[in-house]
């Protein structure tokens, strides 16, 4: 089975939409899909994952499944340099120097931060549900790995955000959130891979074999948005903290 997570087209978040250049990305997307065999659609209900997968159902003739949690994430976080709860991938790295257990698989939900919010809650919440998804298509989750009730060449298109994305991403490969929320950014239109892999008959590993792919825009000469990026070098002048 192979999971396509792909993150929506530059955003304008004004209108929950895309800006023109994210309109342009996702018309790029669609055409590098559109050779792809997709079993499934599914997406985000928020506006801009919509609008990023209408173009690609259009040219696969696929009907487009909303699934109501892969919503962006929205838990929030108190924090105790900030003035208004946050979303808890905007954590200043010099704050996470001070959380020990943060990057720990087993214990990051123990972070007085997360702890103290309901960042953890809604975290398993999505992963089951996400997991009732995979269900679907013959993997239930067992342990660290997935039971596989029935093999599958299916492939998945998932439409949806970057937070949820390093949520669902970190479920499958076994690592606490912050590593993918702090080290990581899929930018806009971009896909990310998994793979299941069934080494042993009735298991199976989630394997990531790409990452944040824009091959579609380098192709045809679309630079790439800056879109959830920080400031390169701080003397850029682009997004500080100060």
């Amino acid at each position: 089975m192979r999971i396509l997570l792909i993150r929506h087209g530059d955003p304008d978040y004004s209108i929950d939409g895309l800006t023109e250049k994210g309109k342009r990305e996702v018309l790029l997307l669609a055409k590098k899909l559109s050779k792809e065999k997709i079993d499934k659609i599914y997406s985000s209900p928020l506006g801009r994952a919509r609008l990023t997968a209408e173009p690609t159902a259009r040219a696969l003739g696929k009907e487009i499944e909303i699934l109501p949690f892969m919503r962006e994430f929205d838990a929030k976080l108190e924090l105790p340099y900030m003035d208004a709860p946050t979303i808890p991938w905007d954590v200043l790295p010099a704050y996470m120097n001070e959380q020990p257990f943060v990057y720990s698989l087993m214990q990051w939900q123990e972070t007085p931060f997360v702890k103290n919010s309901a960042v953890f809650a809604e975290y398993k919440a999505v992963c089951e549900s996400f997991d009732s998804i995979l269900a679907r298509h013959g993997y239930e989750r067992d342990g660290y790995n997935y039971k596989v009730v029935s093999s599958s060449h299916d492939t998945i298109a998932i439409f949806c955000h970057f937070g949820i994305m390093a949520v669902v991403l970190s479920h499958l490969l076994n690592c606490s959130p912050y590593s993918l929320w702090q080290h990581t950014c899929a930018l806009p239109s971009s896909v990310t891979t998994i793979y299941t892999e069934e080494r042993r008959k009735g298991i199976a590993l989630m394997r990531a074999v790409g990452f944040g792919d824009i091959s579609h825009l380098y192709a045809e000469g679309e630079p790439p948005s800056f879109a959830a990026r920080f400031c390169e070098c701080f003397a850029d002048g682009e997004r500080h903290d100060d």
